[in-house]
């Protein structure tokens, strides 16, 4: 192959994937273009809530001290593994609507609500009632996502966010038992 063909294979092969990239996705949805839009916007501003959460969870289940090390260690591992195990399914909840999900931990963070905990050190009864309200406004937050859901008739969704309220009040409960002193 001559130079020249090289270099216009080379251009033709940069110019296919740069057309690829801009090729819409076009995943088949009944819900509608409004719905995808609403309901996307919303499952993506969950996503970067559950993988903020879901970070500052192993967060202090990394750092955490003091006599009840053990059982709150345990604890928030657990409760970051169910934490986990709700990214994958949102993300694709997003896709199969139609619409497109997070690209990168920038595109997360500036969609986040939930904030980020950075300190040297927080004692054990912070970090417990920290994740405690960071859990109760992430099921506040499925509840309003929901409330979209049931307006443009979307049970597949609204169905998830059901069990996934379930979890998230589950581990507001675990937690505040556990911070209990008296």
């Amino acid at each position: 192959m001559s130079k020249t063909s090289k270099a216009s294979k080379a251009k033709s092969d940069t110019s296919s994937a740069k057309a690829r990239q801009k090729a819409p996705l076009n995943t088949p949805s009944a819900l509608g273009e409004k719905a995808t839009r609403d309901i996307s916007g919303e499952l993506n501003a969950l996503l970067a809530d559950v993988m903020a959460l879901y970070l500052k969870t192993k967060n202090f289940h990394w750092h955490m001290s003091g006599p009840y090390f053990r059982d709150y260690h345990l604890l928030l591992d657990e409760q970051s593994d169910e934490i986990y195990a709700t990214v994958d399914p949102i993300a694709e909840r997003v896709r199969k609507l139609g619409g497109t999900t997070l690209r990168s931990l920038g595109h997360a963070k500036r969609l986040a609500r939930l904030s980020d905990n950075d300190a040297d050190f927080v004692t054990p009864d912070d970090m417990l009632a920290e994740l405690r309200e960071d859990n109760q406004r992430l099921a506040g937050y499925m509840r309003a996502t929901h409330e979209l859901c049931d307006e443009y008739r979307d049970v597949a969704t609204a169905s998830l966010l059901e069990n996934w309220i379930d979890e998230a009040e589950r581990r507001v409960w675990f937690l505040f038992e556990t911070s209990r002193h008296s």
